[in-house]
């Protein structure tokens, strides 16, 4: 008789997985690719923020604020842009592994490739909880204005 971890170790891939499998490997490859064309985007709009922002800026706030506007922008535009490559290498190395434990039908290979999508959906989920607590705080620090003012 098998215990519960010996049946887990024997766990196989049949075809109808495999096919779902490639299914997803395809998906996942097309959404890394599109997400290293809005990463390529925005390095580009930080880069010319200052000639898109920067005269509509100084017009608007001449005098009224301390620091350049643009080049706020071409820093928020670049940090994004490093941000959001993590979540996007971990997608795209998880399809290119996971095409190929498919094609070598190695269960190593398998596990990498589980182990890249299990980091995508970890930063995704720490980068939601960092998000949630951020729009917390500024409900917080809103409503406390309101009701100071």
């Amino acid at each position: 008789m098998h215990s519960p971890i010996t049946q887990l170790e024997e766990l196989n891939v049949n075809n109808r997985s495999r096919i779902y499998l490639r299914e997803i490997s395809k998906w996942t490859f097309f959404l890394s690719i599109v997400g290293f064309i809005g990463i390529a985007f925005m390095i580009i709009l930080g880069i010319f923020s200052n000639v898109i922002y920067g005269d509509a800026f100084n017009a608007i706030y001449k005098n009224q604020l301390p620091f350049n506007m643009s080049l706020i922008m071409t820093i928020l535009y670049l940090v994004f842009a490093v941000i959001y490559l993590a979540p996007v290498l971990y997608l795209y190395n998880f399809s290119r592994r996971l095409k190929r434990a498919l094609s070598a039908k190695n269960n190593n290979t398998l596990a990498d490739a589980l182990k890249m999508l299990k980091s995508h959906y970890k930063f995704i989920g720490v980068f939601m909880i960092i998000m949630l607590s951020l729009y917390a705080l500024l409900f917080i620090v809103g409503m406390l204005g309101i009701a100071l003012a």
